[in-house]
């Protein structure tokens, strides 16, 4: 039996998802891609199309290295959810226990443009972190008087460390009160630097004995080694969308932030190696990592009733400890079953997992602007490949 018959895939429905990625980088609207199905226990589909590097003109490589920025996150929630499996941190803590920049934030509060400070209603705690409810937010989202701030801080920079950057966000006003609405957020950043508070250790480190290692993930990490700069796939210089300049931080240099939000760069093939420990309720190759209640836990929705900020988060999903969790069909225009979770990053990289398929499916790109439109078209067509 071939690899699609075992997966339960079918051949002309994988075609066209080929024929697809290969149109969008003929008509130059992606450089490249690179994409994974696996069912069933079995690899049905491990496939590539365009450049590497559309400077260099290299084809797409199966080693290729790819900044994955905010798949980054859920990959760090496991570390903080592998540490609460150890009794060091509890969810409902008060970030404040470890950070103590964060004993006295305050809600910044919109009125008539001008900014006014209150105290929370009660600390934003570890289980906030992980599910975006702390009352922090993005600077890229709807202008607001807060986020405007977050520019003005440049909290992008690479050039400090994440004790550093906790610090310049713990100076910042809220957003929201704590555990009031969920809004997509620096939380993440917040939540790497924690761990790194808990265990003593750079977030680099620790991730590599505590996930990368154990997994067999050998391609990961917040920078890529000089013997490996040739893997690295790299984007238009400029959008061809929008006609303005392409920015991706270099991968080849490292920084002093170990960005938990966002930092991490890896292969198909080592990020599969973590969405199967994940399908297979926390176990890898015979070998538990995480705690198979850990993981539904984790894949639950954690929002309930709350309301959402903007629309980062599709009409029918719910929010995990790191993952969208989708709640119920026909409610956004991605199809999917109830219970998949997954998560993207704004290069294009994108993935999610389908428990009730034996599913999981990732897509990686280099493409900063067009992720919204790789993630569905992708997910629609593994879907529509789905035989048995």
């Amino acid at each position: 039996m071939n690899a699609l018959d075992a997966a339960g895939l079918n051949r002309e429905a994988v075609e066209r998802l080929r024929g697809a990625f290969s149109g969008l980088v003929e008509r130059g609207r992606l450089p490249g891609a690179q994409w994974l199905i696996h069912r069933r226990g079995t690899v049905g589909c491990f496939d590539s199309v365009g450049r590497l590097d559309p400077v260099q003109g290299e084809p797409m490589r199966s080693d290729a290295i790819f900044r994955i920025y905010s798949m980054t996150k859920p990959i760090v929630s496991v570390a903080l959810m592998l540490l609460a499996e150890q009794g060091r941190v509890l969810l409902r803590d008060p970030v404040s226990r470890y950070l103590p920049e964060f004993t006295h934030v305050r809600v910044g509060v919109e009125r008539d443009g001008q900014l006014e400070l209150k105290v929370p209603n009660r600390p934003m705690t570890v289980h906030d972190l992980l599910r975006h409810t702390a009352g922090l937010t993005y600077e890229f989202l709807a202008p607001s008087v807060v986020r405007l701030r977050y520019t003005e801080a440049k909290l992008f920079a690479r050039n400090r460390n994440g004790a550093a950057l906790s610090v310049a966000i713990a100076e910042l006003p809220l957003m929201h009160e704590p555990g009031s609405v969920w809004d997509y957020s620096r939380a993440t950043d917040v939540l790497g630097h924690l761990v790194e508070v808990i265990v003593g250790q750079n977030l680099g480190e620790h991730l590599r004995g505590a996930i990368f290692e154990p997994l067999g993930m050998v391609d990961t990490g917040f920078t890529v080694p000089e013997s490996k700069h040739a893997r690295i796939a790299e984007p238009f210089a400029i959008n061809p969308d929008t006609g303005e300049p392409v920015l991706t931080f270099d991968a080849r240099v490292p920084a002093a932030l170990e960005n938990g939000g966002g930092g991490l760069l890896s292969t198909t093939a080592d990020y599969a190696r973590f969405l199967r420990m994940l399908l297979g309720g926390g176990t890898l190759d015979g070998q538990r990592l995480l705690g198979r209640k850990t993981v539904e836990f984790m894949t639950a929705d954690h929002l309930g009733p709350l309301p959402r900020s903007g629309d980062v988060l599709p009409r029918g999903h719910g929010f995990g400890l790191g993952f969208a969790v989708k709640t119920a069909l026909g409610e956004h225009t991605e199809p999917g079953s109830i219970g998949s979770y997954g998560w993207s990053g704004a290069a294009g990289t994108a993935f999610f997992v389908d428990p009730q398929e034996a599913l999981f499916a990732m897509i990686m790109v280099q493409a900063p602007g067009q992720f919204d439109e790789v993630r569905e078209l992708f997910r629609q067509l593994v879907y529509a490949a789905i035989d048995d």
